[in-house]
């Protein structure tokens, strides 16, 4: 089959090489992705000045829980796509790609409407201070006319990865990266289009890869396109793509929507906190995004087994990612944590001593803490995989629930302060991960994997 030039066979071959090869280039990707607000993050930081820096990083913690929501369903549908796969299953699978591609846009659609008509009510929600609010207000409204190119890209991008092609989703991201870079200096620095040009130059390139990706699958992916005998709609199909598409939403919803409450706690604090914690989650986000992408690599990879059968070399390979997992996560937290002022003054100019203060703090918690995020993706990935997402919305709800009740809590009292938002994120993923571990253990005991 032409489609599966460019693809990786998880059931066959080495595993941990197969796992490797097909997650370097979703780890290249998502670092890529980053770029996208990293770039903004960069530019307005240096050349708009601190407030503006912080209504960028509130807007992004926005924009990622909103967006989430699609992300999560298209991922879910991945998984469903990739156990038909598994099971050589070509027809229904195309079935497949049409009754979520029809859902999936329902609900982006919806979104995108949603954000405008409530923009004034999201500023109040969030704590904006009122210095920011006018340069919030003005990325808002940009930022989010590329909902619409962020469904095209992941939806595409999780079809390709699901029969194992990572590559072509990378090279999109990467040739979109070089043109929000040169837009990025051209809109904000040459034609002084403040925040507002960041954006444009951000939703240019978001277009260009999603908009790209479905001309490529439409010109050079004929084994995977649709006709009209699979252009019908299946209630039973539909429930089956649900389950896992919606728990999957829920779950990165659930994970994103915690951390907006977070953000609006941490604006409480004032424009220092907000733009060291801007800068401080940009860092820390591209520190851990190679786990995050194993983890849908090693999700990918349990799906395709899930669907051919093949129970012992899912066994074989939880204990192969588990070990790259935590030897990758013990390196990028050595870093973090004794790099954490230099990577600051990355975003932020050497003079604003507060910011970076602040933001390295940040860094030297979470970065000392990086393995419970990296196991805590791999069980996210499994319980996707075989059809267990409710388990990954329980991890969720205890990582996410335990961090922001902490968060609250402990910064309320004298002498902890932003401190204790910062501790409450880690202790969220040690408990999290041990019952995630726990309830592994007893299904595979069960042999109910």
């Amino acid at each position: 089959m032409k489609f599966l030039d460019n693809s990786i066979n998880l059931t066959e071959g080495s595993i941990s090489r197969n796992i490797l090869k097909f997650a370097v280039p979703l780890m290249i990707g998502n670092l890529l992705q980053q770029f996208y607000n990293i770039v903004d993050t960069l530019i307005v930081g240096r050349c708009l000045g601190e407030q503006a820096l912080a209504a960028v990083g509130s807007a992004y913690t926005l924009m990622i829980f909103l967006t989430s929501i699609i992300c999560g369903l298209c991922m879910g549908s991945s998984t469903f796509f990739a156990i038909l796969f598994g099971r050589k299953e070509t027809e229904r699978m195309k079935q497949s790609f049409f009754i979520s591609f029809v859902s999936i846009l329902a609900v982006t659609v919806v979104i995108n409407i949603l954000v405008y008509v409530f923009l004034n009510g999201i500023v109040r929600f969030m704590q904006i201070p009122a210095e920011v609010q006018q340069s919030f207000g003005q990325y808002m409204a940009v930022i989010f006319a590329g909902i619409l190119a962020t469904f095209l890209y992941n939806y595409f991008a999780n079809l390709l990865r699901a029969v194992g092609n990572s590559v072509v989703p990378l090279l999109f991201l990467a040739i979109s990266t070089i043109i929000n870079v040169i837009l990025d200096l051209v809109f904000v620095i040459t034609f002084g289009w403040g925040v507002a040009g960041a954006a444009a130059a951000t939703v240019i390139a978001q277009y260009f890869s999603g908009v790209g990706i479905l001309l490529y699958y439409l010109k050079k992916c004929p084994d995977l396109r649709i006709s009209r005998e699979h252009m019908k709609w299946n209630r039973q199909m539909f429930g089956e793509i649900a389950n896992l598409s919606m728990l999957t939403c829920v779950q990165q919803s659930i994970m994103n929507f915690g951390i907006l409450l977070v953000q609006g706690l941490v604006n409480s604090f004032g424009t220092v906190v907000m733009a060291a914690f801007a800068a401080g989650v940009k860092i820390d986000t591209v520190a851990y995004a190679p786990v995050q992408d194993f983890g849908n690599a090693f999700s990918t990879f349990i799906a395709q087994n899930y669907g051919a059968g093949k129970t012992e070399r899912i066994r074989k390979g939880i204990t192969t990612a588990g070990v790259m997992v935590v030897g990758f996560c013990v390196v990028i937290s050595a870093l973090v944590f004794f790099f954490a002022d230099r990577l600051m003054m990355i975003f932020v100019k050497s003079d604003l001593v507060d910011i970076i203060s602040v933001g390295a703090g940040y860094l030297r918690v979470e970065g000392s803490c990086y393995v419970g995020i990296g196991i805590l993706f791999l069980l996210y990935g499994y319980f996707r995989a075989i059809k267990r997402p409710f388990m990954s919305v329980v991890l969720t709800v205890i990582s996410l629930g335990t961090r922001v009740v902490l968060a609250y809590g402990l910064a309320s009292v004298s002498g902890i302060g932003v401190l204790g938002i910062w501790a409450a994120i880690p202790i969220g993923w040690l408990l999290a991960d041990v019952t995630g571990i726990i309830y592994g253990v007893r299904i595979n005991k069960l042999r109910k994997v």
